[in-house]
């Protein structure tokens, strides 16, 4: 006859890709956007949380960001102003250069003063003066308005983020299965504020005890029953094997995937679940309570020595010690 071995597992629906939604600030919520039940995009808005000063805050780097970039690159520029004076600078600099060396020309023919030869000179190096100063100013002024730009941007960026902090959003595409908090109530970082997950895709949580864990392979099957569909078993694949045990219960979790799963479930459904780890159609084997300290049987001719293979609950493979034509008796209790 056919045997098969399998692994009995407690089993719970749960949508996938369920998790916890927390909120990173503390406050008052202010506002439930999505009820439960509600299908929810990614990046929808769950729960809004009071932020009149965060708010405040990012309208005044908003304020500071656009007067910083006005500064730089504005109509109303502060290097605007200081082109306008180097460009004054050049022309005065091309004027007392074109003075000063026509005055040269002079004083070396012997034409003019000297008196008037080093005004004109003096005159062009302080242009020239001028005009570079005027141009390390431009330099000196266009860093520090970048600057300015920069850590305006961040800051309004980081009030950004700060203000969105407040708004708490779906991470997912799916469904709001839970909201724990009431408008009015306190919401801090310590306490979940809502429950999403997806709502076409359920997966199967097993709990196996730490004996049975080393026998299961990822892509065995799974034999599942739920309490909601009475006697109906569902096929499943087992498709992820958690390393870490329950150190309160003693238990692994696995999860398996409905290969057709039922039209209608709800998170929480509970059921049971046998996970198939080998199975032999061809197999001798007898009931459990005939075998005596799990490697003899009792025969006609007294306790013989049998080696075993496969066994379920009630039934055990003999691989050798008898054959099908032995005769066994039942021990006594």
């Amino acid at each position: 006859m056919s045997l098969t071995e399998s692994v009995y597992a407690s089993a719970t629906i749960q949508p996938d890709s369920l998790y916890q939604v927390y909120s990173v600030v503390t406050g008052i919520l202010d506002r439930v956007w999505a009820e439960e039940g509600d299908a929810v995009a990614k990046g929808d808005r769950i729960l809004q949380i009071t932020n009149t000063s965060p708010e405040l805050s990012m309208k005044n780097s908003e304020l500071a960001l656009q007067l910083a970039k006005e500064n730089y690159s504005g109509s109303a520029a502060v290097l605007k102003g200081i082109e306008d004076e180097i460009r004054s600078a050049e022309l005065n600099l091309k004027n007392d250069s074109i003075n000063f060396f026509r005055q040269k020309n002079l004083w070396s023919q012997n034409i003019g003063s000297k008196v008037e030869f080093d005004n004109r000179k003096l005159a062009y190096e302080l242009s020239q003066n001028t005009l570079n100063l005027l141009n390390r100013k431009y330099q000196r002024t266009q860093n520090e308005l970048q600057t300015q730009l920069k850590q305006a941007e961040n800051n309004f960026k980081s009030s950004m983020t700060m203000n969105k902090d407040f708004t708490i959003t779906s991470k997912i595409n799916g469904k709001v299965y839970a909201i724990y908090k009431d408008p009015g109530e306190i919401v801090n970082p310590m306490e979940p504020v809502a429950a999403i997950g997806k709502s076409a895709v359920f997966v199967i949580e097993l709990l196996v005890d730490e004996v049975d864990i080393v026998k299961l392979k990822i892509g065995q099957k799974v034999l599942l029953t739920l309490d909601a569909y009475n006697s109906e078993v569902f096929e499943a694949t087992l498709n992820k094997i958690y390393p870490r045990k329950d150190e309160r219960t003693q238990t692994f979790k696995v999860e398996a995937l409905f290969d057709n799963a039922p039209s209608t479930l709800y998170p929480g459904l509970s059921g049971e679940g046998n996970i198939i780890i080998a199975k032999k159609n061809e197999a001798l084997t007898i009931p459990k309570e005939y075998l005596i300290d799990g490697s003899k049987v009792l025969t006609e001719n007294g306790e013989v020595q049998v080696s075993i293979g496969l066994q379920n609950l009630d039934r055990v493979e003999i691989l050798e010690g008898i054959d099908k034509n032995t005769v066994l008796l039942k021990p006594r209790e």
